[in-house]
């Protein structure tokens, strides 16, 4: 069996100009292009003079589709895989046909270019060295707030997607749960005619965003601060608290506040003195 190659190929996200020479080079190259919509991706082609014959692929493609492919790379062809925009993988369509190709002997080839997460942390102005990309927000409010609070004491920056439809909501789960003075970087249609860059609050973005339904529109990338070590530590005490009430049912009075204390200290982030503190507190309450 011939071994064909896969090429991860990232395309603009916007501005037209920032696709790579080598991005050219490998999509004139290849036999086929796996885009997430041939449509879009057709018109890029033409605006780059490519003739590649396109191919649809998504997250929805059914198993043959994934299979045509593959049996064009067993045939030792050349396929590229493009999104909508930016890098293919990063919440957008390919996992599957990577882990499949992988799995078969192919080699996967990544062609680096365009991300609108790594455009806006490399302009945000918010700690850069750590950091961790939650794509989209779940759209269900009530699954957007428990995601929201189990980031609550994450300490490194966090990066989210969102939608035009979707942004007021976003920010306002973010200022009730998060607190309103945490810092807070969007990017909105980067790389376009209307980007737009702001960095505050989630408490002043919010206002701003709802005051100016103009900057409700595109696309948007989130680059908000972690948590200090202050709330990180009230979250961890306020985790290990729900947890105390949990075992206490359990266990009624098996337990001293001080066993209580060692025992969550050990299983949770917070801090044992201020674990026996609250938990005494509570008993005189």
């Amino acid at each position: 069996m011939a071994s064909g190659e896969l090429y991860i190929v990232a395309t603009p996200i916007g501005n037209l100009g920032d696709i790579s020479a080598r991005a050219r080079e490998v999509l004139a190259a290849v036999d086929v292009v796996a885009a997430e919509d041939t449509r879009h991706s057709g018109r890029l082609l033409q605006h780059l003079g490519i003739t590649t014959p396109l191919r649809a692929y998504h997250d929805f493609s059914d198993a043959d589709t994934v299979a045509e492919l593959l049996q064009l790379l067993s045939a030792g062809k050349r396929v590229a895989l493009i999104s909508d925009a930016g890098t293919p993988l990063i919440a957008d369509p390919g996992f599957r046909l990577v882990q499949a190709a992988r799995r078969d002997g192919h080699k996967v080839i990544p062609v680096p270019g365009p991300s609108a997460l790594l455009a806006a942390l490399s302009v945000a102005g918010i700690p850069s060295d750590r950091f961790v990309f939650e794509g989209f927000l779940p759209q269900r409010a009530a699954a957007r707030r428990t995601r929201l609070a189990e980031l609550k004491a994450e300490p490194r920056t966090l990066i989210f997607y969102e939608t035009p439809h979707r942004i007021l909501s976003c920010l306002t789960d973010m200022n009730s749960i998060l607190g309103g003075d945490r810092p807070l970087f969007v990017a909105r249609e980067l790389t376009k005619k209307f980007e737009t860059h702001h960095l505050g609050t989630i408490a002043d973005t919010l206002h701003r965003l709802t005051a100016d339904p103009n900057q409700q529109r595109g696309e948007f990338t989130l680059i908000l601060s972690g948590a200090n070590k202050a709330q990180a530590s009230d979250t961890a005490l306020q985790h290990a608290l729900e947890m105390a009430q949990v075992l206490q049912q359990e266990l009624s009075e098996t337990l001293s506040p001080k066993q209580m204390a060692t025992i969550l200290s050990r299983l949770t982030a917070a801090r044992k003195n201020a674990l026996y503190q609250a938990l005494i507190n509570r008993q005189r309450s």
